[in-house]
């Protein structure tokens, strides 16, 4: 196995943390929870645990092995210390699960094709229906209420949880097993029963309004993204502005995340982040845009490599951030196999801006706080394109 270190959110809910809506987040600077440089390969903020806190792959295969020598599950030994070290985004994943994050990071999952979000009051509500999905073929529509999976409530419960539920055990629960939801519609409630089914992920839209501005949406950081930004950018008429749309993005691939920023730098300093202590850096490749007018539009579901790549932007001067805070997970972790097959990723650094600021726990500010769940943020977003695209054509 490859030793990718990742900027992202563990899978499950009893690891601590949930996944988002596709996929767990990943450090990388080449993979998915957020992978570091030379390796292959997020439930509310919280300050890093410190570093003597940390879970260490020893020990916890060292659990691991104990376990199966008594006869007992090496993952929930291993899970149970990565509990006790404090590590807040350590997780054991079994080999069905992680094969199935595996593939996400290529752009495929097992699912049943519906995206959510909770509600303030707890409700979980369906915020898309992937086409050609077995949601879909259901009849399952955009706002529809999520009650229940395979008899169990889900209201109140975190929307990760909820979905990763849905996508299931790539082992236990493949593609072609079903899954049975409660559903409410206005005053009608009903069971649906479908079943799931190997789907690819679009995390790369790009649509042209009717006033000329150009959107980029990037869901997530899977393989190729990077390049894709780059390539929506080039086609974007010379002088034009971009709204790059970061909300909801559950990060992915770091290393994605600075081919992106690639696009907008000309070289230059990313991010910084350790490893144990030891400082490395991320630097993004030159001859990207640096002129174009350029908005980041972030909300509360910006994490990971997608914060990354919004705090370079930001502290680079190259691009106006707008929304609200952004999630906060900027650790790093790193996988190791463990005995019985299930695989460790547990915390080893941080990552911090070009200048220096942490976003573990605390996210990034934008320069203008909107709702970033208006219709009306676009609009703010073009106001904000059209004085860039202004003082960028200003004599000196």
């Amino acid at each position: 196995m490859s030793g990718r270190a990742l900027f992202c959110q563990p899978r499950r809910a009893r690891h601590g943390a949930a996944l988002t809506l596709v996929f767990a987040s990943v450090l990388v600077a080449g993979a998915a929870t957020g992978s570091l440089p030379g390796t292959d390969r997020e439930s509310e903020p919280a300050a890093a645990a410190p570093a003597g806190q940390r879970a260490r792959p020893d020990d916890v295969a060292r659990a691991a092995a104990e376990a199966m020598a008594h006869g007992k599950s090496p993952v929930e030994a291993a899970e149970r210390a990565v509990s006790r070290s404090g590590d807040r985004w350590g997780a054991i994943y079994s080999q069905g699960e992680y094969e199935e994050l595996a593939d996400a990071l290529d752009g495929r999952y097992t699912g049943v094709g519906l995206s959510a979000r909770r509600e303030r009051d707890g409700r979980i509500q369906v915020t898309g229906v992937r086409s050609d999905s077995p949601a879909a073929a259901a009849g399952i529509r955009e706002g529809d209420r999520l009650r229940s999976v395979d008899g169990e409530r889900v209201d109140g419960r975190p929307v990760t949880e909820v979905v990763s539920i849905l996508r299931g055990d790539a082992e236990a629960e493949p593609a072609g097993t079903a899954v049975r939801l409660g559903l409410e519609r206005g005053t009608r409630a009903w069971t649906e029963t479908v079943r799931r089914a190997r789907l690819s992920t679009d995390p790369v839209t790009v649509r042209t309004l009717a006033d000329g501005l150009t959107v980029v949406k990037v869901t997530s950081f899977t393989k190729g993204v990077g390049e894709q930004v780059r390539e929506a950018a080039a086609r974007v008429p010379s002088g034009a502005g971009v709204v790059l749309d970061l909300r909801g993005n559950s990060g992915g691939l770091v290393a994605e995340a600075v081919t992106a920023a690639s696009a907008f730098l000309d070289g230059g300093l990313v991010a910084t982040y350790d490893v144990d202590g030891d400082q490395r850096a991320l630097h993004a490749e030159p001859g990207g845009d640096t002129t174009r007018p350029l908005v980041a539009l972030v909300d509360g579901g910006t994490m990971s490599a997608a914060e990354l790549l919004t705090g370079a932007l930001q502290d680079r001067g190259r691009a106006v951030v707008l929304g609200s805070r952004t999630f906060g997970k900027g650790s790093v972790q790193m996988p190791s196999r463990l005995p019985g097959g299930s695989v460790a990723e547990l915390t080893v650094g941080h990552y911090r801006t070009p200048s220096g600021r942490g976003v573990d726990g605390t996210g990034i500010t934008p320069d203008l706080e909107v709702d970033p769940a208006d219709p009306a943020a676009l609009g703010r977003a073009r106001t904000v394109l059209s004085g860039l695209g202004r003082e960028a054509n200003d004599p000196a």
